[in-house]
This record gives structure tokens, C-alpha cells and sequence, in this order.
């Protein structure tokens, strides 16, 4: 049987289940968590009235606390290193780069959240963008918090109750809070105030921006900058090289050099090859590239908007677990441009 402290099923649901079989004399209590923290040591086989070994040896079972986390089971903790070097392997060092509120357009988008905490389990989230500012309904999968704090426990403690954010219970009697984010991608302290314990909980959470799709992001809300033009080639139309570097993310990832720059009537087209198949697209002024080849190397034709100077771009890659876009510049050194060869 498994029960909750502060979501369901609780305790309660768990002793009704154990009455329905009625042939149970002992119960042996091990609680399904990484570390054997607060709540196996007090709310689980704690000494107060309210305990799960107190109410249950009253209710007439013999009763066994088993103070042992997950994280002390050797087959748990091979599987522990074993999920964290297959995320270091599918991510090839890529940063999640910041999503700020000035990044997206104006409008309402589903996010994932991620938290700390698996007695703080966010099963819906809405992110809210306006103005450049940004908010987000988060629906708990319990009801053990009577509010929030956008800070540590601490902070709380000191803070001014008009600082609090309530609940607000919706039609399906689930809590829901409305909380201002500062950024997506970053890890954000969040204080959640027990209604059992009456105590402040310290929590991080990390707003996603992996389920925003590419029309959230303002380059891809709004059309392409018209008065931004190509670069102007003063050269005959053909196929050339150049060489470009590429800077920005985590600084693993890298761009063929030279790259192959095809000219029509004086404007260009670079070919890009990625030092991985991992990227899907790219933005570059406000429009969305596709790849032309993704069997070893991401492969994309974009203009060049600029020379001499960093271009401003995004790639997403699909190396994580999920896609995630990180921003990098593109240097086109005219210096080095050089007629490959003729254009049938």
C-alpha cells in the first residue's frame, strides 16, 4: 500500500484499505523516498498523535518503522548514476540558455515545471506573458499548502503577509497559485506553507520553456525585420568559401570552417554544418530554417545578414531529454572569401 502525507491517497485512505482485506495484524512503514528526511522521522514514525505509527497502532496493528531512504539501497543508487550519466550523455554539454519575458510575445502558453521536491508536485502550469512580464497558474497535486512565498523559508518568515500567494481552489477542488517568474530555464527559490505541519518548506523550482512552440519566441511572433537586408557581395554570382565562427551556448558545439558561400546577384547563402545531427532548426532574423541534411551533421542554407560583425541566431537542439533553444552568434570574415569554383 502506498500513502501520501500531503496529497492523496493519505493516511486515511490507506488504514480503509487495509480494513477492507481485515486479516492484517502488523504493518511495516518504509518511506518511498531518496533520503529518510522530516517526514519519515516525525510524520511517518514519529512520536506525536498524529503519526502514521501512532494512528496506527491504534487502530490495533503492530507496528514496524523502517528508517532506510531509497538512496541507501544499492540497486537504487546504481540506477541513480546510471539515469545521470545517460543525461550527461544526451545533453553533449549544451547549456539551457535563460528565456526572459521580453524574449516572447504577448499570450498564454502551457510550460512544464520542474521541482524539487516530489512532496511538491506540479501536475498543470499555464505561463502567462505580458508586457514583457510573466506569470504562471501552478496546479499542486495535493492540497498541503496553504500558500506560497517566491523566496526561501526564511525570507518568508520576515516577509509581509501581502507578500503570500494563496491558494485558489478550482472546480475540480484542486490548488492553484498564481506566482510571478523572473526568467525560464532558471532555478527559482520557492517557500510552500504547510497546513499541517505550519512550517515554511524550502523548494527550487525551474520553469520550462521545452513546450513553447517557436511562435512564442518574438523573432517568430512577428515577421522578419524588412528593413534588415543581406549582406551585399560585390562579386560575380558562384560558389565560394569563407570562413565563420561560431560562439555562444556551452562552447562545445561548433560550424564547419571554412564555410561554403553560394552568391546570387550579390547577395549570399552560407551552408552550415553542425558538428552534431542534433539541431532540427534555426532563427536567424526572425525566420525559421529547417535543415537540408541531418544524417551525420545538422546541415542548414541561411542568408548572410552580416559581415565582419556577429549575427545574432538560435539553434535548437534535441540533444537533452527534451528540445531546448540556445542562442549563438555567426562571424563571417569577408577577409577570407574565396571562389570555389564556377557556377554551370
Amino acid at each position: 500500500y502506498i500513502g501520501t502525507v500531503e496529497a492523496t491517497p493519505g493516511l486515511e485512505d490507506v488504514i480503509a484499505a487495509l480494513g477492507e482485506n481485515g486479516t492484517y495484524k502488523k504493518v511495516v512503514l518504509r518511506p518511498l523516498m531518496v533520503v529518510a528526511g522530516d517526514h519519515a522521522n516525525n510524520d511517518m514514525a514519529g512520536d506525536e498523535e498524529d503519526s502514521w505509527k501512532v494512528v496506527l497502532t491504534q487502530e490495533g496493528y503492530e507496528v514496524e518503522p523502517v528508517i532506510e531512504g531509497l538512496g541507501q539501497i544499492p540497486e537504487i543508487q546504481k540506477l541513480y548514476v546510471e539515469h545521470t550519466q545517460d543525461a550527461i550523455d544526451r545533453m553533449e554539454n549544451e547549456e539551457v540558455t535563460p528565456v526572459t519575458g521580453e524574449a516572447l510575445a504577448d499570450g498564454t502558453y502551457q510550460i512544464e515545471v520542474e521541482s524539487s521536491s516530489s512532496m511538491f508536485r506540479i501536475v498543470n502550469a499555464v505561463l502567462h506573458v505580458k508586457g514583457g512580464e510573466m506569470s504562471a497558474d501552478i496546479t499542486l497535486s495535493g492540497q498541503g499548502y496553504l500558500m506560497l512565498y517566491m523566496g526561501t523559508g526564511e525570507e518568508a518568515l520576515l516577509a509581509e503577509e501581502d507578500a503570500y500567494i494563496p491558494y485558489v481552489e478550482d472546480a475540480a477542488g484542486a490548488y492553484t497559485y498564481t506566482v510571478p517568474v523572473e526568467a525560464l530555464n532558471t532555478e527559482i527559490d520557492c517557500a510552500a506553507y504547510s497546513k499541517r505541519k505550519e512550517r515554511w518548506y524550502d523548494r527550487t523550482l525551474v520553469f520550462s520553456s521545452a513546450l513553447l512552440p517557436g511562435e512564442a519566441y518574438v523573432g517568430e511572433a512577428k515577421p522578419a525585420d524588412s528593413n534588415v537586408t543581406p549582406a551585399h557581395f560585390d562579386v560575380e554570382d558562384g560558389v565560394y568559401t569563407m570562413e565563420v565562427h561560431l560562439a555562444g551556448g556551452s562552447g562545445k558545439a561548433s560550424v564547419e570552417s571554412p564555410a561554403q558561400i553560394t552568391v546570387r546577384e550579390n547577395a549570399a547563402v552560407a551552408t552550415i554544418v553542425w558538428s552534431s545531427a542534433n539541431y532540427d532548426y534555426m532563427i536567424v532574423n526572425g525566420e525559421k530554417y529547417l535543415p537540408v541534411s541531418v544524417e551525420e551533421h545538422s546541415v542548414f542554407e541561411i542568408p548572410v545578414y552580416k559581415l565582419d560583425e556577429e549575427l545574432e541566431i538560435i539553434a535548437d537542439t534535441t540533444a537533452m531529454s527534451k528540445p531546448h533553444e540556445v542562442a549563438y552568434t555567426l562571424y563571417f570574415d569577408s577577409a577570407t572569401l574565396q571562389r570555389e569554383k564556377t557556377t554551370p
